[in-house]
């Protein structure tokens, strides 16, 4: 008849049902991001995609195809941190707000060689909002490296 229809939901022989189309994905960087600019907002960049269901990924940044609520979780490990920062935050920044997550790099005795920083909401998004993975460092060194373990991951909850 020439139509044509997709899968909306698939069941296995077992019962155990998924959902193709949810929006769901898994990305890390080919390399490192060295130095970052102090007393500006950097965006992280994420270029080698683990897994992007529905495609929704692209260019640092996940697009939000339908308006829900999102989980959102990023791991950031940081290399060559500066004591002598005094303000040091990752954010996930979205199109409605931003949640930011601080760390006191000046609580430290000396530069650090290796931290990691985990992050994670439940991000409220409308269909067509952005959300991007960003660091904040005011003083310091611009020294901070993001390696290439570093994760942004996320997908639609409700």
């Amino acid at each position: 008849n020439g139509s044509s229809y997709v899968t909306h939901l698939k069941s296995d022989a077992n019962g155990h049902i998924t959902k193709p189309l949810q929006p769901a994905f898994l990305v890390t960087k080919s390399g490192a991001q060295d130095n970052l600019a102090t007393d500006t907002t950097v965006t992280i960049t994420f270029d080698s995609e683990i897994f992007d269901q529905n495609g929704d990924f692209a260019s640092n940044t996940f697009t939000a195809p339908v308006t829900g609520r999102y989980y959102l979780q990023f791991r950031l490990n940081l290399g060559s941190t500066d004591q002598d920062t005094s303000n040091f935050q990752a954010q996930i920044a979205a199109s409605n707000r931003t949640f930011s997550f601080n760390f006191d790099h000046g609580a430290l005795d000396q530069d650090a060689d290796n931290h990691t920083m985990n992050g994670s909401t439940l991000m409220d998004m409308d269909a067509n909002d952005t959300c991007t993975i960003r660091i904040y460092q005011s003083g310091g060194a611009a020294q901070v490296d993001v390696s290439s373990a570093s994760t942004f991951s996320g997908f639609l909850a409700c």
